[in-house]
């Protein structure tokens, strides 16, 4: 286990200009009930750790599941890329996490990926992977700020853009695009999974229906239709359009039988009107289900990880930011 540690905030996501910043302020008041943010301990067959630090923007003692390749103890002069994955709606758990790491571990075993770290942050049941308007959970501040730097002084990381890529699922595809087009000076892919929401407003959510997406606007965007905006996707790839164009690798994976198919299609006619290079694979017969998608993608899954790392395979063992 990872000694909790209080973290540097300004992290340039091994820039050395202070584009994309999330300038963080000082703990505001928690919600009276506590939120989950220790996951519980995972199995130790899993091949998990659970990572934990004491995190200035929760105000609390925070925790992700990490999972290091056999190649991490067997060379301990490498470094190595790291995926981060968000997960959807829900929340994590030991279990999941374990699943997921289990299918890209077997492709790094048969060579179909480089070794590499996997991160699997908690973005608590419905916590959107960004700041609550209120300034009660600060998702965003919280993993580009504490996260990233934590992982990069703790673990054998390759510590630039090149090495790191984001993905998620559902909620975490939403995430995954949100962060990654508005930070995209921290990651060389990005990949969205069933995502959502991806729509410019927030009027229905065809997962949650009436009742939960009311509960997640109140809760999240403080049911302020220009804050939902203003975190979303759609606008972060209006502002950041020109930058989204320089080598970032951007692909959206959807199911033709998911809910949000219709909204994964506008976002992605979005980003052809913005021009910014991107793959659109619609899969047939496939529902809102993360196994089924990958696992319908096959083998053309783990080739936007090699695009995506292939920079920095090149400098492996070159890049600084380690313990």
């Amino acid at each position: 286990m990872i000694r909790p540690l209080v973290l540097p905030l300004l992290w340039l996501c091994g820039w050395f200009g202070p584009v994309g910043l999330v300038h963080a302020q000082p703990p505001q008041a928690q919600p009276s009930s506590p939120a989950p943010w220790v996951l519980p301990a995972p199995d130790q067959a899993s091949g998990l750790q659970r990572l934990l630090w004491q995190s200035r923007a929760a105000g609390a003692q925070v925790s992700a599941y990490v999972f290091t390749p056999p190649e991490y103890a067997a060379q301990p002069q490498r470094r190595f890329p790291v995926l981060y994955w968000l997960h959807g709606s829900g929340g994590s758990s030991p279990g999941a996490a374990a699943q997921v790491s289990a299918r890209y571990a077997q492709a790094m075993a048969q060579q179909k990926i480089p070794p590499m770290i996997l991160v699997f942050p908690n973005g608590l049941p419905m916590g959107m992977w960004c700041d609550w308007k209120d300034g009660s959970f600060r998702h965003e501040t919280m993993f580009i700020n504490e996260l990233l730097p934590h992982m990069d002084r703790h673990f054998r990381t390759q510590a630039a853009r090149e090495g790191r890529i984001l993905e998620g699922f559902s909620m975490g595809g939403y995430g995954a695009a949100r962060l990654g087009f508005k930070h995209q000076q921290c990651f060389a892919g990005v990949s969205l999974l069933g995502a959502g929401p991806l729509q410019q407003d927030f009027h229905e959510a065809p997962r949650a229906g009436p009742r939960g997406r009311e509960e997640v606007f109140q809760k999240v965007y403080g049911s302020d239709m220009a804050y939902f905006r203003a975190q979303s996707p759609w606008r972060m790839a209006e502002q950041n359009a020109a930058k989204l164009k320089q080598g970032l690798i951007i692909r959206q994976v959807i199911g033709n039988r998911d809910e949000t198919l219709g909204f994964n299609r506008a976002f992605k006619q979005h980003l052809d009107a913005l021009q910014i290079p991107h793959t659109y694979r619609q899969l047939p017969n496939i529902p809102h289900d993360p196994n089924l998608l990958l696992k319908s993608l096959g083998e053309d899954n783990w080739a936007f990880y090699r695009q995506a790392l292939t920079s920095s395979a090149r400098s492996d063992g070159a890049a600084g930011g380690g313990p």
